[in-house]
């Protein structure tokens, strides 16, 4: 069963990257049409319309000739880990081609809930612990001259796996209806009219059936839900289309798992039902392609949304982000919030009688930290940003940055963690620089191999980079950013209108400042240098890891022609929590 839910996914992948360029602006089957009980679903509406794929920067790029070296690299993917199989079961790229072409039609993959279950409340009754798992899940397909391909890749499969299902007749929703027996439990397949329709319950597949013959046009569905409606503005429309209704994943999981671990508490600590819902879509809008995420709900106090700031205007971090850099991106986090969290989860997992355990690890951290956890995390801002200025995206050149209140605290509470890593330390003026030790292995010749970091202590930052050089520029350029940094950019300050003037997350990509050649370049040197300590023993300096092909055979500039600029931003209101990303 596993080889074979391995090679769906492998074939899923495919037809999701390699399909061909019909148009489908109808999902099988839309919110409109879903049962009031669905918990989930996942809308592929299939793929654009040729114009569009012609306009749009991320459709062009796939299909830009270019490009080829990358499509074809994931064939050849595909047809390596065929190679695992036995002769009979493994995939050509012909079949590879074929399959790709289902992801030119729309489907849905969803789940209903038990509109029957009861949870059985505390007591002896044998017939609810006994009885049958429900799984609701169900697949629909819109089959439209694809019915052929289709049915190879269904045989295909069910060949592949190891032990042969049993297959058997029977009807439902007056459809004939194929049952697929395994060890593990059944499934129902049907190949009627324009659909094609999975589902692993009998009611599921009857409900879905006759949603889809339009007979039951009466009945509560999914749009008239109050979860559906507050997520309204993100869906009913995208390429891609999903939503979760948080509350239900408490009547989805077990009460007790293997070693007698109840997951129930920890999700009442979790407070789930104050998500109402996990949504989002993605849109191709013209040249853009715009990704949204929401979870809608009671952002109230002792929630899960306690973990995001609030947020601000602009980040802080802004101010030390030159005007060069090619990429920049900020979160903030409530670590006070997320603290709080983590100390219900934990008082949940404890019986009741050891609830002062809570305290004892408290007072440990106290002996280590020499504070409390809550006081050591007053220290932090909460905020973490990360900025690239190098146009060949060089890690060496990568700066992080974390926020402080309390420079000398901060530094107490470095030395008191990380005593025994700190390489060597010294002031510059204002600042602290220190030299901390990540980690070490030893090489073939004996001689000890050291990753190290190098920290830069200000008032209000600690500027953090693999090499001290990066670290020093961006010191050096904060005094003049001022009025001239990236905040100050036109391109930058476009992509910030986009979104709502308080934000606890900003990202920003400007592709148009990366040398592309450059990159290659050195992506291809990385790739053929193996580091010391992995090297095979005797193996010697010829020992390398093999460049993949398409990084040798591609044309960096295809990129260049078709990316241009991504921001995204993140913030929380009273609905929730929002994300919001444009790619052009």
């Amino acid at each position: 069963m596993k080889n074979m839910q391995k090679r769906y996914w492998l074939l899923t992948a495919a037809i999701f990257l390699l399909g061909a360029n019909a148009a489908s602006a109808q999902a099988p089957l839309e919110p409109a049409q879903m049962p009031a009980n669905t918990t989930f679903y996942f809308v592929w509406r299939g793929q654009p319309s040729a114009e569009l794929r012609k306009t749009n920067s991320i459709a062009a790029l796939w299909d830009d000739p270019a490009f080829a070296p990358v499509r074809s690299s994931v064939t050849n993917a595909i047809l390596k880990s065929s190679e695992e199989k036995s002769p009979e079961n493994r995939l050509t790229r012909q079949q590879i081609e074929e399959y790709a072409s289902l992801a030119e039609n729309a489907f849905v993959l969803g789940y209903l809930s038990d509109r029957q279950k009861k949870r059985p409340e505390a007591s002896n009754d044998s017939s609810a612990a006994n009885a049958k798992p429900w799984n609701g899940i169900f697949f629909v397909y819109d089959r439209a001259g694809k019915e052929a391909i289709l049915s190879k890749a269904v045989l295909s499969l069910r060949s592949s796996e190891k032990e042969v299902p049993q297959l058997s007749q029977m009807t439902i929703a007056s459809v004939p209806v194929l049952k697929v027996q395994r060890k593990t439990g059944a499934t129902y397949w049907v190949e009627h009219g324009k659909y094609a329709v999975s589902a692993n319950e009998p009611a599921v597949l009857e409900e879905i059936l006759g949603r889809l013959a339009g007979k039951t046009s009466s009945s509560a569905t999914l749009t008239d839900s109050s979860a559906y409606k507050e997520a309204h503005s993100v869906l009913g429309s995208g390429q891609v289309e999903f939503f979760l209704r948080v509350p239900d994943l408490k009547s989805l999981a077990p009460d007790a798992a293997a070693g007698g671990f109840r997951l129930s508490p920890v999700l009442e600590a979790l407070k789930l039902d104050a998500i109402h819902s996990l949504c989002g879509r993605v849109l191709m809008e013209g040249t853009r392609t715009r990704i949204q995420a929401v979870a809608l709900g009671d952002t109230g106090p002792g929630t899960l949304f306690d973990i995001w700031d609030k947020g601000s205007a602009a980040p802080a971090a802004l101010n030390l982000v030159p005007a060069d850099a090619v990429s920049y991106s900020d979160t903030q986090i409530n670590l006070a919030g997320l603290y709080e969290v983590v100390k219900r989860i934990a008082a949940s997992i404890l019986p009741p009688g050891q609830q002062g355990n809570i305290n004892m690890l408290e007072m440990m951290a106290q002996a280590k930290l020499g504070q409390s956890l809550s006081s050591a995390l007053a220290l932090f801002t909460g905020e973490f940003a990360s900025l690239q200025s190098s146009p060949s995206l060089d890690n060496n050149k990568q700066i992080y940055l974390v926020g402080i209140r309390d420079k000398p605290g901060t530094l107490k509470l470095i030395h008191t963690l990380l005593s025994d890593k700190i390489n060597s330390e010294r002031a510059e003026g204002e600042t602290t620089f220190m030299k901390i030790s990540a980690g070490g292995s030893s090489s073939n010749a004996g001689t000890a191999q050291w990753d190290f970091y190098h920290v830069a202590a200000t008032s209000d930052y600690l500027v953090v980079g693999s090499r001290l050089e990066p670290v020093r520029e961006v010191l050096a350029k904060r005094p003049q950013v001022g009025g001239a940094g990236l905040a100050s950019a036109p391109g930058f300050q476009a992509a910030r209108a986009q979104f709502p003037a308080t934000i606890n997350g900003l990202g920003y990509f400007d592709f148009r400042k990366v040398d592309w050649p450059a990159l290659k370049a050195r992506v291809v040197a990385e790739a053929n240098k193996t580091p010391a300590a992995k090297r095979a023993p005797g193996a010697g300096k010829a020992a390398t890891t093999p460049t993949p092909s398409w990084m040798l055979d591609v044309d960096p500039e295809v990129f260049a022609r078709h990316l241009h600029v991504a921001s995204s931003a993140s913030w929380k209101d009273g609905q929730g929590l929002h994300f919001d990303e444009w790619i052009e």
